[in-house]
């Protein structure tokens, strides 16, 4: 296990005069500053939604105040990763609806795009602004070691997390301003302006003048509405739910007490299946009737667009380095995982002789359900997951158990290294946007590498230091 924070006995560089801080005020004062930012967040309402447990389903996400360090030299290389990336996944999601030139070559298999869930035969031969499928990418990245980083999957549709990474620096910069004015730390402030210029100018072509835009959200219900009204709030634009929006002469219109409004940019917060009952689910009353015309006619932008989920099925990840290679000429920078494909025969045996050792995740499985990490199970444990593997192969992937970089953390017993990984977010319009932080994600749970807040995981304020 890395310990980002010390190396051969010696504190790294990045860290060391915030460790000569903690030093300085003592774990006392640290453990009143705890209790102090829950305090805050529990007063602006910083919470998520977890429902089938019992209880009350609002929880607070668990906030770390020991911050986490990336230098400049380490930013630039997952910024060029990064965005290295968001480039090759948009440019295989414009082509995967089009002319598929890459199935065609025969890099990525036609049954893992034709058969997959989230293709939508509705969005083939569309051609959204700026040739833009995904526009905020969110990249899952862990570190193993000094210099090693590893894509853990991609996020194409609507990455949440964002306003946790906001929200962290903004308690931290409240809490401790003597850090902010000693160190030269990358302000993140400017996300909501960045976010809200890439939606500009992603204005369809049938847009007069300056583009209207709402956050398009499924209500309160949902789990991450605290995110949905706060960047709405943040870019200064309308947060609406369906029944505020509707189509007419094609266009879609939001309604107000002024009137109708004519809405050019939706930022949805809406799964595909729901956002327009006459072309997808036609039980849903969370979307717009008739807002898919208007999409293909070019009188409105989705972002992200319909189908964008295609290009991070953990099927699909297994494909990236590939498209990278094949649309861009290049390298990967960020490497993948490695990764066993159950649907293949060979894989299968390896991966059912060796699950103790191995993660098992599905293959359209997210927020850290449905997996195994197998040397955490017992063998009952893996005896029925070795089940669900043979009766469906193709829905699973496996992966070794990485040795995730840990980072000192707060917890009860004192200052103790925790699991982490990072997920920055990739902005993509009419250029790809790269904020210098994101949100690194814990796992309080000593020993556990199940980061999600879903799974008793908390977050951290990420830090990327200035040359």
């Amino acid at each position: 296990m890395f310990n980002e924070m010390e190396m051969n006995g010696q504190v790294r560089e990045p860290y060391r005069a915030l460790v000569d801080w903690m030093d300085a005020t003592g774990p006392e004062t640290l453990a009143q500053k705890r209790l102090e930012a829950e305090t805050l967040f529990r007063k602006i309402g910083i919470t998520f939604a977890v429902y089938g447990e019992g209880g009350d389903p609002e929880r607070l996400i668990p906030f770390d105040l020991i911050p986490r360090i990336f230098t400049a030299s380490e930013w630039r290389k997952l910024e060029r990763g990064v965005k290295q990336r968001a480039r090759a996944l948009n440019t295989f999601l414009y082509d995967v609806y089009h002319n598929a030139e890459i199935i065609r070559a025969g890099v990525v298999p036609a049954d893992l795009v034709y058969k997959n869930a989230a293709f939508e035969p509705a969005v083939i031969g569309i051609d959204p602004p700026r040739r833009v499928y995904s526009h905020i990418v969110g990249v899952d990245v862990v570190r193993v070691g000094p210099d090693e980083f590893y894509v853990l999957e991609d996020n194409c549709r609507t990455p949440s997390g964002v306003s946790y990474m906001l929200e962290n620096r903004e308690i931290m910069m409240r809490m401790f301003p003597e850090l902010f004015s000693k160190l030269r730390i990358e302000p993140v402030d400017s996300y909501p302006d960045q976010l809200l210029k890439t939606l500009k100018s992603i204005a369809p072509r049938k847009c007069e003048g300056d583009p209207n835009i709402v956050v398009l959200t499924p209500g309160a219900m949902n789990s991450a509405y605290y995110e949905h009204s706060f960047l709405a709030d943040q870019m200064g634009v309308e947060l609406v739910e369906g029944q505020d929006l509707f189509v007419s002469e094609g266009r879609v219109y939001m309604r107000t007490t002024r009137g109708p409004e004519r809405v050019d940019v939706i930022y949805r917060r809406i799964d595909d299946d729901f956002i327009d009952p006459l072309c997808f689910r036609p039980d849903s009353v969370l979307g717009i009737p008739g807002l898919m015309n208007v999409y293909r006619s070019g009188g409105v932008a989705i972002c992200s667009a319909p189908g964008a989920g295609v290009a991070d099925d953990k099927a699909i990840y297994t494909y990236v380095p590939d498209m990278i290679r094949f649309y861009l000429g290049q390298e990967p920078i960020l490497n993948n995982v490695p990764t066993w494909k159950c649907a293949r025969a060979d894989d299968l045996k390896y991966v059912l002789e060796h699950l103790p050792e191995l993660v098992v995740k599905e293959v359209h499985g997210s927020g850290g359900y449905g997996m195994l990490v197998g040397p955490a199970s017992t063998k009952e444990e893996c005896a029925t997951y070795a089940e669900r593997i043979k009766a469906n192969p193709s829905d699973f992937i496996a992966q070794p158990t990485l040795a995730l970089s840990a980072c000192p953390t707060f917890v009860e017993s004192g200052i103790a290294p925790r699991h982490v990984d990072f997920r920055p977010f990739c902005l993509v319009g009419d250029d790809i946007r790269l904020t210098p932080g994101g949100l690194t994600r814990v796992a309080l749970r000593e020993g556990s590498l199940v980061v999600n807040s879903s799974q008793g995981g908390g977050v951290k304020d990420t830090w990327i230091m200035a040359e």
